[in-house]
């Protein structure tokens, strides 16, 4: 509790007093005093306004001037330039309008200083059509008149609109400050326009403003931005003086421009020249190790981050949650999450949307629902996570009713919701509900089918056995049929064994992308199940000839912390003899619950005693079995492969998932599948 101030002061001018506490930093003081002023002048009101936004109270500081309009006091210039800051910090757009009415009811609206600063509030409220109307009703515009113009649109994103009134004040005989060149320069980098900036750089040498860092820094985000990276590096090792800030962007330039290793050796730089390193330092490195598959490093450079004393703030978590999905590490994603809760980041959307997608990502639905269930605010791109993570895990119903509940919330689908609510319809076969809602995308949400929305059609049709449909879709594309569209054909091809159509989608796909190997395969696998040889002979010659090379299969499984990788046939486990050997028990007991090998899945002609040996070493099976073996009191395991699963494994796993009483999650190229008490989630539809 405040004590009163002595009765001399109040008879004072109350100007004084309160600037006094001010100035020492006692901004609840100088607000008591000003308080008990019966009539403060225009100066204290001002004063008080000003130290309230500089202090981080915008609010409150709007809220005084309401105070003073209540006492019919009329405010002058200054007064009403201190409460546009406020506005202007606060992005209060509806504030900003009534004190821009103000400046024209007290008749200051021409006012050069004033009329600069309701510019830049209108500037910082994103609400250009504002800070047009100032600048045209001022009767003298300066340098920072239409400095401040050029930075409003660069802010609203009208970049080309920006470059535009830049040009226009040269043509005025308005010579561009510092300022204005660092505030322009952006405009260039968005739009990639080289050639502006170069000319802008020009005239920065001319002028003589290549000392100013401000500029400089502007300069070699803007030759980043434009991909000219060694132009970027040049401004930057010519600058007189380098801030934390210049080191920072040059950093950020080189990860953008997958010069990886050039950024990483500057990051070094930075720490062995002691520059003093600040949270966007760490966090451009992270997010570039991130970016460019150096997944574990982002996560050891996050823990020298912590060590050197700084906590990871929203843009960190938001840049290594996807290190975790990469390596799909749950473990550390739980660390992380355990992070964001402990630290209130939960109403941070990037956050906790990268969180979901992590958890789906790495096959726990259960985590994945939680986190969305809990957030405050979705966004589009919130639910579209959702959605997508339910189609991945094969659950069309569920896609399909989050969707809806999408719509229901007023959140307004795009092109992404549509994907992945189809993607959900392919996986559960639920065709009908696929049809009605492609039909409605232009009709009711105006949003234009696109390749990926074609596609995923085609695969609802091709999936459901309906290929004959799924062949006739193709042909009426509104737009030139893409290799997923094709692909999607091909694969269920291989499943329904439809030889013709088959052998149609394969030559279109190897004129498409004749480069990539599992179409070749596909083709070859629909000959070799319809015993057609010399058809799967001649496709095995085409890719000898063409020099393609099948990609070898493979999976893996983490156990504590470490990643174990198996292909076909694998011994080099240095426990492959327990491996084999556990194999050998479960197949006994797997053959005894009704388990009976199915030899179409092995592609060589070999006798049937040998095709068995070939299915039980298939790469997922072996890291299924060293899952089980390394159990450690979890009551699943998640196994990765990068191809779809065979057939064969797919039926197996379900025994062996209820003969050892666990949940197994399998996620292959295509989508997961979650085995439990001799079930798949997949409903043996995939």
């Amino acid at each position: 509790m405040l004590s009163g101030p002595p009765a001399y002061l109040l008879s004072h001018p109350s100007f004084k007093f309160v600037k006094e506490c001010i100035n020492s930093g006692d901004l609840e003081r100088a607000r008591y005093l000003f308080d008990k002023v019966p009539q403060p002048d225009l100066r204290a009101w001002t004063l008080i306004i000003s130290a309230h936004t500089q202090r981080g109270f915008p609010k409150e500081a709007i809220k005084l001037y309401n105070t003073l309009k209540s006492r019919n006091i009329s405010p002058d210039r200054l007064l009403l330039l201190s409460v546009a800051k406020a506005c202007a910090t606060a992005a209060d757009i509806i504030k900003a309008k009534e004190v821009h009415d103000d400046a024209i009811r007290f008749r200051f609206h021409s006012d050069t200083l004033l009329g600069n600063g309701l510019i830049d509030m209108y500037s910082k409220c994103k609400y250009i059509d504002g800070s047009r109307r100032v600048f045209e009703g001022m009767r003298f515009k300066d340098v920072v008149s239409w400095t401040a113009l050029c930075s409003s649109y660069v802010n609203c994103g009208l970049q080309e609109q920006a470059l535009e009134t830049f040009r226009e004040m040269g043509s005025n005989g308005v010579r561009p400050n510092s300022v204005t060149v660092s505030s322009i320069l952006p405009a260039c980098s968005d739009l990639k326009f080289l050639n502006s900036g170069r000319q802008i750089h020009g005239y920065v040498i001319r002028s003589g403003m290549e000392s100013n860092v401000f500029v400089s820094s502007a300069l070699v985000n803007m030759y980043a931005s434009c991909s000219s990276i060694t132009q970027a590096e040049l401004v930057f090792d010519n600058m007189s003086y380098r801030d934390v800030v210049s080191w920072n962007v040059i950093l950020t330039a080189c990860f953008l421009n997958k010069e990886f290793e050039k950024g990483l050796a500057l990051f070094y730089r930075m720490r062995n020249e002691c520059v003093k390193l600040n949270i966007a330092s760490w966090n451009a490195v992270i997010g570039g190790c991130t970016q460019n598959g150096r997944n574990e490093l982002a996560l050891q450079i996050l823990g020298h981050m912590q060590d050197s004393g700084f906590k990871p703030n929203q843009i960190t978590v938001a840049s290594v949650i996807p290190a975790c999905t990469n390596l799909e590490s749950i473990k550390g994603g739980k660390e992380i999450h355990g992070y964001i809760y402990r630290n209130w980041l939960l109403e941070d959307l990037t956050a906790t949307t990268a969180l979901i997608f992590m958890y789906s990502k790495c096959g726990d639905m259960e985590l994945s629902l939680r986190v969305f269930k809990l957030m405050p605010r979705k966004d589009t791109i919130t639910w579209n996570t959702m959605i997508i993570a339910h189609s991945m895990h094969g659950n069309g119903e569920k896609a399909l009713s989050l969707f809806h509940e999408l719509l229901d919330s007023g959140v307004k689908p795009n092109s992404v919701t549509f994907t992945g609510v189809l993607s959900g319809c392919s996986h559960s076969c639920l065709v009908d509900e696929g049809l009605s809602i492609f039909k409605s995308m232009s009709r009711d949400y105006s949003v234009e089918p696109e390749a990926e929305h074609f596609s995923c059609m085609v695969d609802v049709l091709s999936r459901a056995g309906r290929l004959k449909e799924a062949y006739e879709f193709i042909q009426r594309m509104s737009i030139e049929p893409t290799a997923g569209a094709w692909g999607a054909l091909l694969s269920a091809c291989r499943v329904y064994k439809n030889v013709e159509l088959g052998k149609i989608a394969a030559k279109r796909l190897f004129e498409i992308e004749p480069d990539n190997p599992g179409n070749y395969v596909l083709l070859f696998n629909i000959f070799v199940t319809a015993k057609l040889w010399d058809e799967a002979s001649e496709t095995r010659k085409l890719m000898r000839d063409r020099r393609i090379a099948k990609t070898p299969g493979c999976s893996w499984v983490q156990v504590r912390n470490r990643v174990y990788t198996f292909v076909v046939g694998d011994r080099s486990n240095r426990r492959y003899d327990e491996i084999y050997a556990f194999l050998d028990e479960l197949s006994e007991k797997m053959r005894l619950a009704g388990y009976i090998p199915n030899t179409d899945f092995v592609l060589q002609d070999v006798n049937e005693e040998e095709k068995q040996g070939i299915l039980c070493n298939h790469s997922e099976k072996l890291a299924v079995a060293f899952g089980i073996l390394n159990l450690n009191g979890e009551s699943s395991i998640r196994v990765f492969k990068n191809l779809r699963i065979c057939g064969d494994c797919h039926n197996a796993i379900k025994f062996m998932a209820k003969i050892v009483g666990l949940q197994i999650i399998v996620r292959d190229s295509l989508r997961f599948h979650h085995f439990k008490d001799g079930y798949c989630s997949c409903r043996d539809f995939w």
